[in-house]
């Protein structure tokens, strides 16, 4: 029975219509549900899809559920027997006018900037900021917040534009670099309240923005190699006319398309939420494996050869960024993941990516100490130390649990409430680097 719960739940969670807030309230309504037909006498699995049926009458969400598992007993309960409209996969009307307020403030920005060929400091720095918010207004727009949401989902951004435009930055600070790197970070989670419709606490609504980001990354991508192939043919076919033109073009279709592409990218993505076919499996079915793989390759090599104690700045920077990646396929993979499937080889596979990605991150905290007790703390050994005890935690309690999943001590369930549940720890660190890493070292 619960586990016949949990899947109902988790489906209906997906949905745009609800926030954590409304499930818990549909859930605590089911239960009330099989707890009256059981005392009438009905068996646990009686009363579920009895009660199942109820609230299909009551609400569309739970046939939508029993649409999607068409193969369980339920289907046959709730469905009607005609198939009911898809729902309204997104207004692209609105997504068109958010792309738009984007591309030109992006272009007004550059004006103000006096289109300089170098980027100057206050635009790299406040990079973020020219799109991200764009961002939120749109999921603000398509989940219908309240003004007192809008007003918390603004919160961030104004308080984010605030520091970085006030700070009284150094020439050539490190710690200007490593908020312009980290501010978009901080505000890619501040995104994640009017995703969620203003709810916070709903670990189904956590787990559904981090499949969110991996589906906008997959689609940011293919916008982009298509985006470039059109280019590139668009300066072929304008070269003749005059090269000036085919500059002109560069200079004012690419800036707005790159900001443009963050909004179209969400939009696709909410757009084919209802599609039973999902990439995320396939992509981390192909992934997984080839991380694993190289992930394991690497750390035996350095492990053997003692090269790890060689890494250079250069080379600890590629490293991050790879447990980074790293990371983030594990969270894919674990969001597009049924989470009441027992045990299989794809969990082995990614245990051993795990493991070998928590060896690396020793051998690069290991180097780190010994680089920091010889030279001392600067701003982007701090940075990338903090960052690197933050992933060795992740990283280690995902192993320690995944190994217990396989051996059967626990449920998946328990796997996905821990990644739920640090995603906030990612989320402070970024705000800590852009709001007290420059005070700490005072703006060098």
């Amino acid at each position: 029975m619960e586990t016949q719960i949990s899947e109902w739940r988790a489906y209906v969670s997906r949905s745009p219509a609800v926030d954590g807030a409304d499930v818990d309230e549909l859930e605590a309504h089911l239960r009330d549900q099989i707890d009256e037909l059981r005392t009438a006498g009905l068996s646990a699995d009686e009363a579920v899809l009895v009660a199942v049926k109820r609230m299909g009458d009551v609400d569309s969400l739970s046939r939508e559920f029993a649409r999607e598992h068409r193969g369980r007993l339920w289907k046959q309960l709730v469905l009607r027997g005609e198939d009911e409209p898809a729902r309204d996969a997104g207004d692209w009307r609105t997504m068109l006018v958010v792309a738009v307020a984007a591309a030109v403030t992006i272009h007004l920005v550059r004006l103000a900037a006096g289109f300089p060929e170098e980027l100057p400091a206050w635009l790299v720095r406040n990079a973020g900021l020219f799109v991200l918010p764009f961002l939120a207004t749109y999921f603000g727009l398509r989940r219908g917040l309240g003004a007192r949401q809008w007003l918390l989902a603004a919160t961030p951004f104004v308080v984010a534009a605030l520091l970085v435009n006030l700070y009284p930055w150094r020439a050539d600070s490190d710690t200007e670099l490593l908020v312009a790197a980290h501010l978009p970070v901080a505000l890619w989670f501040a995104v994640a309240y009017p995703y969620m419709g203003g709810s916070l606490r709903s670990r189904e609504a956590r787990m559904d923005f981090v499949r969110f980001t991996g589906e906008w990354v997959i689609y940011y991508v293919l916008i982009a190699l298509g985006g470039g192939v059109l280019m590139g043919l668009t300066m072929a076919i304008l070269e003749p006319i005059g090269p000036e033109l085919a500059e002109h073009v560069i200079v004012w279709v690419l800036p707005a398309g790159v900001v443009g592409a963050a909004i179209v990218a969400a939009w696709l993505v909410e757009s084919k939420q209802q599609v039973v076919e999902n990439m995320a499996p396939v992509l981390t079915m192909i992934f997984t494996p080839l991380f694993a793989v190289m992930l394991t390759v690497a750390a035996l090599t350095y492990a053997l050869t003692g090269a790890g104690g060689a890494f250079d700045r250069e080379l600890l920077g590629t490293f991050d960024a790879l447990l980074v990646v790293v990371l983030g396929l594990v969270l894919y993979a674990m969001s597009a993941r049924d989470p009441m499937r027992p045990p299989g080889p794809m969990d082995r596979v990614q245990l051993v990516a795990i493991a070998a990605a928590l060896v690396l991150d020793l051998m690069v905290l290991g180097t780190m100490v010994v680089r920091i007790g010889d030279l001392g703390f600067t701003p982007n050994r701090t940075a990338a130390l903090g960052l690197n005890l933050v992933l060795l935690v992740n990283l280690a309690a995902a192993a320690w649990l995944l190994l217990r999943f396989l051996r059967g001590q626990l449920t998946f369930h328990r796997l996905e409430r821990w990644q739920t549940g640090y995603l906030p720890v990612f989320a402070g660190w970024a705000a800590a680097v852009v709001a007290l890493l420059p005070l700490a070292f005072a703006f060098t």
